[in-house]
């Protein structure tokens, strides 16, 4: 496909590292230097020039393009260089657009302005952190055929009963139906079979319904329930997202900022949320304010060493608390993940990015079968895919078995049409109109047929 990346920021970026190993993309932005790295370091194209200009998307070439996704930090040029790719007879168009004001007319938007898609960051990342906070146990939890099956990411701790156990000896003891379907150690990433052993520090990946997987966990004697309580620092337009979504599931929210016109603002948006005035990098404030007694602490500010410091510090005032830092900068990630500084880590750029490209592999969809969600985990080299099995997939109702999958991939989860969940064995057998989850470090798999050798 040919593919128009508007701005050349950390999602301009992320998008374009993954795209252009099987595109054909221009990136444009109006940074001369930005272009000049991107061109160096991958096989794109580069314009430089405002976006939302119809000579620099002539110039782009925009009229031949399949796709054009604006990710630049103003929602007008994004929304206005999408209008302008609509009129060169662009048919998919993308916009990151951040201003809450707009979310009322996002309906609109798509309608009159022709948007395919239009993808609210901090709304996004807030949905991620409320899921953890549902399910504390997990670093980060991806969702699979409208929540009915979940899949989740877990470190083992010191002292694990997992430690020293064989993958095949689990599944037999154990009364849960849970697969653990990838496995990352000391950088190295595991499509785990059945002799593989656990050892401590390993970052685990497991799937199985909701309900399963909290079985599992009261197994090994870890379960965390929801989070009732929950702290966050920094009044931002995420906290707001996050705070609002955190009220409607019936918990109490605790916002600290230093500015007191945000804390102003958000209390009168939020006034069911106690918002408080004040350091959140100061251990006593969050001591007064009963970090000992809450159930998670968020750092949502705008600075990622503070988000970091504020998280350690908080793990230390409260033992049991679920503790989510947001960090942008990926050096800053792979080193708070690396040395299990921070329960959870999310990044605005990393769900913004997942999400245009959940959207562009549905684009390249063959006919078969559809990709209907996509997940990237262990630092993005494993994908997990949701296919919908259509009447043109050539394998249904022959037992898994029989089948010769592709090295590298796994089938981690069947959810039949109605809602049964399958941990498959190989005696299973794919039916039409079911969900299959795979598993797999072959991060091109567009369609459910090319699992087979």
């Amino acid at each position: 496909m040919r593919i128009i990346i508007v701005g050349a920021g950390k999602v301009g970026l992320a998008l374009t590292q993954h795209l252009s190993r099987e595109n054909q993309v221009t990136v444009i932005d109006h940074n001369f230097n930005l272009i000049e790295n991107i061109i160096n370091v991958h096989d794109v194209m580069g314009v430089c020039g405002n976006g939302a200009s119809y000579e620099v998307q002539k110039e782009a070439e925009t009229d031949k393009a399949d796709l054009l996704i604006a990710t630049t930090s103003s929602d007008e040029i994004n929304i206005v260089a999408c209008l302008v790719a609509k009129k060169m007879g662009v048919q998919h168009t993308i916009a990151r657009i951040r201003n809450p004001e707009y979310e009322k007319q996002l309906r609109f938007m798509r309608e009159d302005l022709g948007l395919s898609m239009v993808i609210n960051p901090e709304k996004a990342t807030a949905r991620e952190i409320a899921r953890v906070l549902r399910f504390p146990n997990a670093m980060k939890l991806e969702s699979f055929s409208k929540g009915r099956m979940e899949l989740v990411e877990y470190r083992i701790p010191e002292g694990s009963m997992l430690h020293g156990v064989h993958l095949a000896d689990l599944y037999k003891n154990l009364r849960v139906r849970v697969l653990i379907c990838a496995v990352a150690r000391k950088g190295e990433t595991i499509i785990p079979s059945g002799d593989f052993e656990l050892r401590t520090g390993d970052k685990i990946y497991l799937t199985s319904s909701p309900a399963q997987l909290e079985q599992f966990f009261r197994h090994l004697g870890v379960f965390r329930g929801k989070a009732s309580s929950v702290m966050i620092v920094g009044a931002s337009k995420m906290c707001y997202y996050l705070a609002k979504e955190l009220l409607e599931m019936g918990m109490s929210v605790k916002i600290i900022d230093r500015d007191e016109q945000r804390c102003v603002q958000m209390g009168e948006r939020l006034p069911r949320a106690l918002v408080i005035v004040g350091d959140g990098t100061d251990s006593e404030l969050l001591h007064e304010e009963g970090i000992s007694q809450t159930d998670a602490f968020v750092a949502l500010t705008g600075m990622d060493e503070a988000n970091i410091l504020m998280s350690m510090s908080a793990a230390k005032l409260a033992g049991e608390c679920k503790v989510v830092a947001k960090i942008n900068r990926k050096q800053l990630v792979d080193l708070v993940s690396d040395e299990s500084m921070i329960d959870s880590v999310v990044s605005a750029g990393s769900v913004t990015a997942e999400l245009i490209l959940q959207y562009v592999r549905a684009m390249q969809n063959a006919t078969g079968s559809q990709i209907k969600t996509l997940h990237r985990i262990v630092d993005e080299k494993v994908e997990a895919l949701e296919f919908g099995v259509t009447h043109e997939a050539p394998y249904i109702g022959v037992p898994l078995k029989d089948l010769q999958l592709k090295s590298g991939i796994l089938l981690a989860g069947i959810v039949r049409q109605n809602g049964q969940i399958i941990i498959p064995s190989g005696e299973d057998a794919l039916r039409l109109h079911d969900d299959v989850i795979v598993v797999t470090t072959d991060t091109s798999l567009r369609d459910i047929r090319d699992i087979l050798q």
